[in-house]
């Protein structure tokens, strides 16, 4: 769950395969503990997540704090427990509230615990704009590749990661 809340929180406007990617597998390898979110949270009392990152960026570090807080505060503490708990629009609008955490970060984080969703990034809004479809607001946006996603017969998801990684040039 570490590395969970750690994609989610360092991921914006960052390569992901060059950049984070490998500082994730990195953290997961050194923090083992942090399989759970208080695993996480008890090292996050001890260590230094910039250190351990390697990206010292105090803005995404403080939303890693901050939804680690809000996650078990909440009472999720795994994978299932997120994936489950985010099943409820309520908690779903909660997570909200934490800052650095817009409509994206929910859906991606979804995404990383086995939900299948699309999160509207960049790469997904020049594609749009690319079809002729631009300048909609993301939950907008969303329901139209949820849309093409289901015409087509394809995991919402799925179309997603797909999108995104021909448009982020990801290997």
């Amino acid at each position: 769950m570490g590395a969970v809340i750690c994609d989610v929180s360092f991921q914006p406007r960052c390569n992901y395969e060059t950049t984070l990617r490998p500082r994730l597998l990195t953290l997961q390898a050194i923090w083992p503990d942090a399989r759970t979110v208080r695993g996480f949270q008890s090292r996050l009392a001890t260590e230094d997540l910039a250190v351990a990152m390697k990206f010292n960026h105090a803005r995404k570090v403080a939303t890693a704090h901050a939804i680690t807080d809000f996650l078990v505060a909440h009472g999720v503490d795994t994978r299932d427990d997120l994936h489950a708990w985010l099943d409820q629009q309520a908690n779903r609008a909660a997570l909200r509230t934490v800052k650095g955490v817009g409509p994206k970060s929910v859906d991606y984080i979804g995404n990383l615990v086995g939900r299948s969703q699309i999160a509207v990034d960049v790469h997904l809004r020049a594609f749009a704009a690319d079809a002729g479809v631009s300048d909609l607001p993301y939950e907008r946006l969303r329901a139209v590749y949820e849309e093409a996603a289901a015409l087509l017969g394809h995991d919402r998801g799925g179309l997603e990661h797909a999108i995104w990684r021909s448009r982020s040039g990801a290997v």
